[in-house]
């Protein structure tokens, strides 16, 4: 039971800790981005070196390794985009007219390089593991993708708590293409479907406990994820704060705005 705590507070750590980092950058001075995306290249860069390095380690810290690797270079995009670095060739907010398909078709030009630079990861991420026995990298950035572009169509399409407070400004355009109902069609497939993945994840481990091995710690980690998964898409429904758990990350989007209103400039 001790390891699979550990596991499960390390991605809970990590998932909390460097998504608040992310908003933190992201809301500060536009002069400080080249240098904010210099860093996280590196960082990049060091993450693809380690999942090189972890590729025929099926220990447990092979896991852990290979698991916050993909973390961090999930990270980079996240960044980029954020950053507004990496987005599409559409900055511009969603036409007050414009609905169906055409609707859609915009929303897509505003994310269209970003979903490249997505599939550009991926098959990086692929590429450092290759055949290798350690697939827990390639799982992790799996799993975020597929989660990630569960919650962009369901917040699309239309949920509850849409979190456009966690936007930067740059970014706050973004939010005209969202739509605010209580539901929308596609959310209860998706919950169930991530849902479903985190109890196959689960189910071995509840029945003989976590086996001290690496694929024992794959799967707390990998089960944690697909959990805060489902927990991310329950908030999109929920009339609850969305960056209650981040005030501090936003602490630097306030003190920008702060900066506007004075207008002392960014």
């Amino acid at each position: 039971m001790t390891e699979i705590a550990l596991a499960v507070g390390f991605t809970l750590f990590l998932w909390w800790f460097s998504t608040g980092v992310i908003i933190y950058l992201d809301g500060l001075p536009q002069r400080t981005f080249v240098t904010t995306m210099r860093w996280t290249t590196a960082v990049l860069v060091a993450a693809l070196w380690g999942l090189v390095h972890t590729r025929d380690d099926v220990s447990a810290s092979g896991a852990y390794c290979a698991f916050t690797c993909a973390l961090l270079v999930w990270a980079w995009q996240e960044v980029a985009f954020l950053l507004g670095m990496v987005t599409g060739p559409r900055r511009e907010a969603c036409p007050p007219q414009a609905t169906g398909w055409r609707r859609a078709h915009l929303a897509l030009q505003t994310v269209l390089y970003h979903e490249f630079a997505l599939v550009v990861l991926a098959l990086t991420v692929l590429a450092c593991v290759g055949p290798g026995s350690n697939r827990v990298g390639v799982w992790t950035y799996a799993l975020l993708w597929a989660m990630r572009q569960s919650a962009k169509l369901n917040i699309f399409l239309g949920v509850r708590n849409l979190g456009e407070s966690l936007l930067p400004p740059h970014l706050a355009y973004l939010s005209s293409y969202f739509r605010r109902r209580a539901m929308n069609p596609l959310f209860p497939f998706s919950a169930l479907l991530i849902g479903a993945a985190t109890v196959l994840a689960w189910g071995p481990l509840l029945d003989s406990g976590m086996p001290a091995t690496g694929e024992g710690a794959a799967r707390v980690l990998l089960g944690t994820l697909l959990a805060l998964g489902v927990l991310e898409h329950v908030l999109l429904v929920l009339p609850l704060p969305s960056d209650a758990l981040w005030r501090w990350g936003l602490s630097s989007h306030r003190a920008k705005a702060a900066v506007v209103v004075r207008g002392d400039g960014g």
